[in-house]
């Protein structure tokens, strides 16, 4: 009873109040539920009771399921289901109490907190942005375990309520009252409890949920309902196209809150509970608890930042107004941050800012944005052909042409505009930073800050350390990124970082089954069952074969003029074979009119028949060693880049790799999935790979080593 404050007014109401000692928020953890239990015992036994009110002394209501017991489970036995089943059993006993019970919901009431709220006879939130409601563990691979499907489905019927569980939206006090999740909203805090008392008064007999009053009939309909019929039948179509059958918790959803409508309810229950324990032990739920969850937090938080005082930038300039620059200078715009776009010709700096102008108007449309808003952003931007006032920039961004004569040039111009404190960033994707570095005055406040195309839905910033940079220079970067929205991921100098160097990999591996005589089409429908968002020869149409070539003659006189061999995309044998006969025959990618697919005047697409030509194999590859190649060919190189110090957290190869890449996300990200698959288990099947399609698939004994006995890099 620790965890619980129990208080009796003179009506006969009690109110219990969750404050779980030793942590921040309420958790199902292992004392919740003999908590609870004892709760439940009390109030049964309450002589004089009228009515329970459930309120929180933490700033959110209940914070649901604890995520570390979810990944400490192995297996789905007899031992989880028992748990679980007792933690539901005390939500249906609030249920049946003969008086009326209220969630009094201060804050985030999310996943097993929102299904005491469902437990409960009525739902009065506060009306805070950070009062949300919802059943989130879709996200997290799971499924609602505590009786959230079955109630949220019986609540709002099938229809209102699958988008909640399939989507595990969060959703506002206005908008979940609106839909039916909430029954009332307070203004203030202190209006909670007497709230719930006063309703409790006034409705002393509504104590029987409406799937327990006889005659119950589901909100729009049972199963048999032909716009329910509907609904399930093209529910699982998009399931497929949305998944590919690789997350299997929107599937066991669908067939919880499908069939709880076709029996009893407490049979509902008990069916939930089984299709939660097996999600318990997945991989795919690990690998989202691990990344998305975890994985996230330490990078919000700043786990891996620099200790110091926060820094803000209130100005900054963009040096390159094309689709890179332009997306930046919106981006900076957006946070509020007064921004220089510099190009050599005015009228493509005004075409830069026409950029934000135009993303404005779709967020206008949309209903995101008011005029007013993006009037505020628009004069954030100035259009430029000249530097700043020197002294007067916090930071300033490079985002001229992959050319680093020209990059060295634009970097000793433009340095004078910074303040004493400001910082300078180059938006390159694979030029060393080190070496970019010596073109300034000081080297120790230079860093790589590698965004990513398009700008406005790639969130995430590659932050790179060069030889010199300084970690005052790390964190102000760190801070930058995070102030303008984006996910900061932190690796050292190397040529092509990290991202760049894993999608070069997909991209080759993708060449390297046409080399070896596995149909176009065949391959690009591997990447899709592998779970990449799009296949290697569309993604090398849209980025275009004359960039990848150009990249690679930057680091070959790079390399001249260094005097050094650096084995910059080595393995990436098959793009050298494929892709310069093929743009000597004119088919540069999309921009320049065709590449691996034909555009037609609708901008259709069709592969193109003359890919047959590069063949030079016709070995019968079948679809389970195509998706692994391209799966195994990525994850080596990440583990690669770990094992070299090009990375410096597991976290950060995750996360970079999934919202960087594209790496699929069911996995959890690169070195989740070797972790995923077990160790040992890719290890063996890497070295098979190696033995059938060549050395580029061969990692060391030891690399593996790395991952061993180690469950986290960034702990």
């Amino acid at each position: 009873m620790q965890d619980f404050i129990w208080d009796k007014d003179a009506d006969g109401i009690v109110t219990v109040t969750m404050d779980m000692q030793g942590q921040s928020a309420n958790t199902m953890n292992a004392r919740f539920e003999p908590g609870m239990r004892a709760i439940c015992d009390r109030l049964e036994a309450e002589p004089g009771l009228t009515g329970v009110v459930f309120a929180s002394a933490k700033s959110t209501f209940f914070a649901g399921g604890d995520l570390h017991d979810i990944l400490a489970t192995e297996t789905a036995d007899e031992q989880s289901f028992a748990f679980i089943e007792a933690n539901k059993a005390v939500y249906r006993r609030l249920e049946k109490l003969p008086v009326p019970v209220v969630a009094a919901i201060n804050g985030a009431a999310l996943g097993g907190g929102y299904e005491l709220c469902l437990a409960s006879n009525r739902r009065i939130v506060l009306n805070s942005p950070k009062a949300v409601v919802g059943l989130p563990e879709v996200t997290l691979g799971l499924l609602p375990g505590a009786g959230g499907v079955v109630r949220l489905t019986a609540l709002l019927g099938l229809e209102k309520a699958l988008p909640y569980l399939l989507e595990g939206k969060q959703v506002q006090p206005a908008d979940a009252l609106a839909a039916g999740m909430v029954d009332e909203i307070v203004e203030t805090a202190d209006q909670l409890i007497p709230a719930a008392k006063a309703w409790i008064r006034a409705n002393p007999t509504a104590h029987v949920q409406p799937w327990d009053q006889k005659g119950f009939r589901y909100p729009g309909g049972d199963t048999l309902a032909p716009k329910n019929r509907q609904i399930i039948q093209a529910s699982s179509a998009m399931l497929y196209q949305k998944t590919r059958g690789l997350l299997p918790a929107p599937e066991k959803i669908l067939d919880v809150a499908v069939n709880s409508m076709r029996m009893n309810f407490n049979a509902a229950l008990r069916m939930e509970t089984r299709r939660f324990i097996g999600l318990m032990a997945s991989k795919e739920a690990k690998a989202a608890i691990s990344t998305f969850f975890f994985g996230m937090q330490a990078i919000r938080s700043g786990k891996v930042r620099p200790e110091g005082a926060p820094w803000k930038a209130t100005s900054a300039a963009v040096l390159g107004a094309g689709m890179m620059g332009s997306g930046i200078a919106h981006a900076q715009a957006a946070r509020g941050i007064q921004t220089l776009l510099k190009d050599t010709d005015l009228a493509n700096a005004e075409r830069g800012k026409a950029h934000s102008e135009k993303l404005c108007a779709g967020a206008i449309k949309r209903g995101r944005m008011d005029e007013a808003r993006r009037d505020a952003l628009l004069g954030q931007i100035t259009p430029a052909t000249e530097n700043a006032a020197p002294g007067t920039i916090d930071i300033v961004i490079e985002a001229v042409f992959e050319d680093i004569d020209l990059k060295e040039k634009v970097i000793a111009e433009t340095w004078p505009m910074l303040t004493p404190e400001g910082i300078y960033g180059s938006n390159t994707s694979t030029l060393p930073i080190s070496i970019l570095a010596e073109a300034c005055p000081d080297p120790t406040r230079f860093i790589g800050l590698h965004f990513f195309s398009p700008v406005d839905r790639m969130k995430v910033v590659e932050i790179i350390m060069g030889a010199k940079t300084s970690q005052d220079t790390l964190r102000k970067a760190y801070d930058y990124v995070q102030q303008i929205g984006y996910l900061p991921i932190v690796v050292n100098d190397s040529r092509g970082f990290f991202t760049s160097r894993v999608f070069g990999t997909f991209m080759d591996e993708g060449l390297q089954l046409l080399v070896d005589g596995m149909a176009p089409a065949a391959i690009e429908r591997a990447a899709w069952l592998a779970g990449m968002p799009v296949g290697p020869l569309q993604v090398f149409d849209e980025v275009s074969l004359i960039l990848g070539q150009k990249v690679r003659k930057t680091h070959a006189a790079l390399d001249q003029r260094l005097g050094v061999d650096s084995g910059f995309g080595r393995h990436n044998t098959a793009t050298v074979a494929v892709t310069d006969p093929m743009i000597a025959m004119g088919r540069g990618g999309r921009q320049y009119g065709g590449g691996f697919y034909d555009y037609d005047s609708e901008g259709k697409r069709t592969l193109w028949p003359g890919l047959a030509q590069f063949a030079r194999g016709n070995a019968e590859i079948g679809i389970k060693d195509a998706v692994d190649r391209i799966l195994y060919r990525q994850a080596i190189e990440t583990l690669r880049c770990l094992d070299e110090g090009v990375l410096n957290t597991e976290i950060e190869a995750n996360l970079g790799g999934i919202m960087a890449i594209g790496f699929p996300a069911h996995t959890g990200g690169a070195i989740q999935f070797i972790r995923g698959e077990g160790i040992d288990h890719f290890a063996t099947r890497a070295r098979q790979l190696a033995e059938l399609y060549g050395d580029r698939f061969a990692v060391p004994d030891r690399t593996y080593d790395l991952l061993r006995g180690k469950s986290d890099m960034a702990a």
